[in-house]
């Protein structure tokens, strides 16, 4: 292995070694005869290599796009797919739930009928985009132009590498001729070949022409054709999006609009029965006053009408007959006037069911409105919890009862007062002055 190393070794210092004498022969003979460096043609080498690199480039580029539009439409159109699919599911919904009255049917099929607008400006965008800029780069990068371009250039190569190889067998040739001067053969031979390395450059030079020519107007072709693409490209998906901007703002301003409608509805929904409730309690409280007047007028009355009150007075001193009896599932603290708070464990009479979810009833002596949610319905309640109840509401209806009396006599003149078509003197009281 050692012996093979060294050998090798020896090979590439020889080679190296004989290299750098061909260069110094060809830079020794160029500098003594420039007429075989031309300029011009350096200069069309140059200039076709960079316009090469440059078409390469816009190609891959041409090749990006169109593959990039290519996924763009496939995952678009299976987005498609579904954001349909559930437009048609909101539809439906809507449509099957109208008569409810609910603000989420409505809601429903104004965002399923948004969303099919909307995917009907994609469609658009779509088909744009295959027919305006996925068919034509498609088209150019497999077009006709670039590839006479590319084949003028492949030629021109290969003249070009003709011509190097007939320099420098002129560059030999010269050398023979020069070191054995005299000799007509080597002169015809160099002769021969400084013709042909003159045609070769004539050839070279016209088709050095034709292909820049060819490939200054693929790379200008490309250039723009590639712009203008890009151009329309972002022309169609602003204005899609603007359409859908427009879809979407629509949209948002009719729910937000049919949110601010709907409120009022429900806030008259749950106090509509409040003014209901506040006259029953405004005529049971006038109907106590009724009789408590009644039985201080008129003394000789028999007592069987103060029984008969109070019973009757209990269960419907609401207006309504008594649903159930529930107990409270969940806490719930009064806001506003007419609500009722409970608590975990009560045990709540239930007077009234409104349907948007509240009910009216008593407990602890109070009654006003709770969550119908919050009570669940129970057979009967505990006897500890329905005599306290019971008691609760009968103190209750007498404080109330004496409030109003107190309030109906410091009403009252206290000379004469009527109640309803009688008319009574009334004896002036001890406090009241003469």
């Amino acid at each position: 292995m050692e012996t093979l190393r060294k050998q090798a070794s020896k090979l590439r210092e020889h080679v190296a070694k004989q290299q750098q004498a061909v260069r110094k022969q060809f830079s020794a003979r160029y500098n003594q005869d420039p007429s075989l460096v031309d300029e011009a043609e350096l200069e069309c080498h140059q200039n076709l290599q960079r316009l090469y690199n440059s078409t390469r480039a816009a190609k891959h580029f041409q090749r990006s796009i169109v593959r990039g539009v290519e996924g763009f439409i496939a995952v678009s159109t299976k987005q498609m797919e579904i954001v349909k699919k559930l437009a048609e599911d909101c539809c439906r919904y809507g449509n099957d739930n109208q008569n409810f009255g609910f603000i989420l049917a409505r809601a429903s099929v104004e965002f399923g009928n948004s969303h099919s607008q909307m995917e009907k400006e994609r469609e658009n965008l779509l088909k744009f985009l295959g027919e305006q800029v996925f068919e034509p780069l498609r088209e150019m990068i497999m077009s006709a132009p670039l590839e006479d371009a590319r084949l003028l250039t492949y030629r021109y190569q290969r003249i070009r590498q003709d011509m190097e190889s007939q320099i420098a067998d002129v560059m030999r040739k010269q050398l023979k001729s020069k070191e054995s001067s005299g000799n007509a053969d080597n002169s015809v031979k160099l002769q021969h070949a400084e013709s042909k390395l003159s045609e070769l450059r004539t050839t070279l030079s016209a088709l050095g022409r034709e292909a820049t020519a060819a490939m200054e107007a693929v790379e200008v072709q490309q250039q723009q054709v590639t712009f203008d693409r890009l151009l329309a490209m972002v022309d169609a998906e602003r204005a899609y999006h603007q359409n859908a901007a427009d879809i979407l703002n629509k949209l948002h301003d009719e729910m937000v609009q049919a949110k601010h409608h709907d409120e009022p509805e429900n806030h008259y929904d749950e106090t509509s029965s409040d003014p209901k409730t506040a006259a029953t309690h405004e005529h049971s409280r006038s109907t106590s006053e009724d009789h408590i007047f009644t039985n201080t007028s008129e003394p000789t009355r028999t007592e069987t009408s103060e029984p008969t009150r109070t019973e009757t007075s209990e269960p419907t001193r609401n207006g309504q007959e008594v649903h159930y009896v529930g107990e409270v599932i969940h806490p719930f603290d009064a806001q506003a006037d007419g609500e009722l708070s409970i608590s975990v464990g009560d045990y709540v009479v239930v007077r009234q069911v409104a349907p948007n979810g509240w009910s009216e009833g008593e407990c602890k002596g109070k009654a006003g409105w709770f969550p119908s949610a919050y009570v669940e319905q129970r057979d009967k309640a505990p006897a500890s919890k329905k005599l306290k109840t019971q008691r609760e509401s009968s103190r209750s209806t007498v404080k109330r009862e004496q409030w109003c009396g107190r309030v109906k006599k410091q009403a009252v003149c206290p000379g004469r007062w009527e109640e309803g078509s009688h008319r009574e003197q009334r004896t002036p009281g001890p406090n009241s002055s003469n």
